[in-house]
């Protein structure tokens, strides 16, 4: 069996150094923020170049607390995409605003910037781009055009660890970045965790205070707060893993050009980077639109794939409130049908890429998947 993702090789390449730093913090007695916590802040502002560092309990949390330090609320907008996990949209809601979705761009998958001036509205406050697979948003032109509508852009990074934009780390260009450490993620804690980066050190300090019940010292709450802090063992995993990401990206980039290279003579449409980016290939996802067809093959040759996502935000139960139907996002949609994760992850060998490109090349027809200049 290929798994998608093998955090168990992971762990054991990295066991002493975690195994050492875990015991600190049990030696230590602090479990609940505390200097550990400060101290991954810290080299995690360093690492991207961001100026303030704010360590929260999930992605979500720090998506949620960057709206409101944004001063995003009730009876207004953000505009964000509707391909992307739904925590996006979750946290624009948990803020009493609404959601206003654009198509994505179909070559790289990300909001399409085009898209945005005619969804904007005298209720619209923030502007959320999702950096999807590990791949940047295309943030120049949206920056421009949120400065000239006084629009707060808030990074949705939660899958892009380590990728660049004009040399220049995501989380880092708006007002806001928000990461996700969910297991899964290029860096990835062993259990929840997030962050929020800023260089707004007004928005930095309210941001600690709404993490921890909006203290500003011990039982004293001036603003109205949530139990959002990390705790200190999902910070000590994080600062070793941290010292390793680089290498991992890097790792993970050599596998996407083996990809890249080995799928070069089929019909599947492999992942394209947007030209002045760096991607970090969170996932190494194709599109066929023979997916299933495609899926069933690898899962019996004991491969295994995932989908992300099989249904774009605004055809989801939970939000059909939001008044959208089938047909409103064509892009999102076909992407939706057509997206397929390889897997990916650092300690993948060449050896286990080439058998999936084995696999693909000989489960494919190639009048049967869609052309890879397609979209």
């Amino acid at each position: 069996m290929i798994p998608l993702l093998d955090l168990k090789a992971q762990y054991r390449s990295l066991k002493p150094e975690i195994d050492t730093a875990l015991a600190r913090v049990l030696e230590s007695g602090q479990f609940v923020l505390g200097p550990e916590v400060a101290a991954f802040e810290e080299e995690f502002a360093a690492y991207t170049g961001g100026t303030h560092a704010v360590a929260v309990a999930s992605g979500t949390c720090a998506l949620h607390l960057a709206l409101l330090a944004g001063a995003v609320g009730p009876g207004d907008e953000v505009i964000t995409v509707p391909f992307t996990f739904v925590a996006t949209a979750a946290a624009i809601e948990y803020t009493g605003a609404t959601p206003v979705f654009v198509d994505i761009e179909p070559r790289y998958r990300t909001m399409d910037v085009s898209e945005i001036a005619r969804a904007i509205t005298p209720r619209t406050k923030a502007i959320v781009p999702v950096h999807l697979y590990g791949h940047a948003a295309d943030l120049e032109p949206l920056l421009e055009l949120a400065a000239r509508h006084r629009l707060t852009v808030i990074e949705d990074a939660a899958q892009a660890h380590g990728a660049t934009y004009h040399d220049r780390h995501v989380g880092t260009q708006g007002a806001f970045g928000c990461f996700s450490f969910y297991p899964s993620k290029i860096l990835g804690a062993y259990g929840e965790g997030g962050l929020v980066l800023t260089n707004d050190p007004a928005h930095a300090a309210l941001i600690r205070q709404l993490r921890d019940w909006g203290q500003a010292g011990k039982y004293q709450h001036v603003v109205r707060g949530f139990n959002y802090r990390m705790d200190a063992l999902q910070a000590a995993v994080l600062r070793v893993k941290l010292r390793h990401l680089d290498g991992w990206v890097e790792a993970r980039r050599k596998h996407a050009a083996q990809y890249d290279a080995l799928l070069a003579n089929t019909e599947v449409q492999v992942p394209t980077a947007r030209p002045g980016t760096r991607h970090a290939y969170a996932t190494y996802t194709i599109r066929s639109s023979q997916r299933e067809q495609l899926r069933e093959r690898l899962r019996a040759a004991e491969i295994q794939t995932d989908v992300h996502y099989p249904t774009p935000v605004h055809l989801q139960p939970a939000y059909m409130h939001l008044g959208y139907h089938a047909g409103d996002f064509p892009e999102a949609e076909r992407a939706a049908r057509e997206v397929l994760s390889l897997p990916m992850y650092p300690e993948l060998s060449p050896e286990q890429v080439e058998t999936v490109c084995r696999a693909i090349r000989a489960s494919v027809p190639a009048d049967a998947v869609e052309s890879r200049s397609s979209g």
